[in-house]
């Protein structure tokens, strides 16, 4: 099974979606996964669906949580992958 990809799906103007990304960071080396940060301005499908949400947090896709780190939840959706000993 390949490594998770946890997504912030954000905006760059936005303060909540900077934290979030930080809050993430930890846990994603914790479980050998990778981040990416998506602007959703850039892509009016994703703005339609998530405008004032954001930021929001997926793994895989799967949806985990919004506005603020759920750390429970993403901790529960990561633990569902190996984990990665890169180190």
């Amino acid at each position: 099974m390949a490594a998770p990809l946890i997504q912030v799906l954000g905006r760059q103007w936005c303060h909540l979606c900077h934290e979030m990304e930080v809050a993430v960071a930890p846990l994603a080396r914790e479980f050998g996964a990778g981040v990416e940060t998506v602007d959703v301005d850039l892509d009016a499908d994703l703005e339609g669906r998530w405008d004032e949400l954001v930021p929001v947090l997926l793994v895989n896709g799967d949806y985990v949580c919004h506005y603020h780190l759920d750390e429970g939840a993403l901790r529960a959706k990561l633990a569902a992958f190996p984990v990665n000993s890169a180190g």
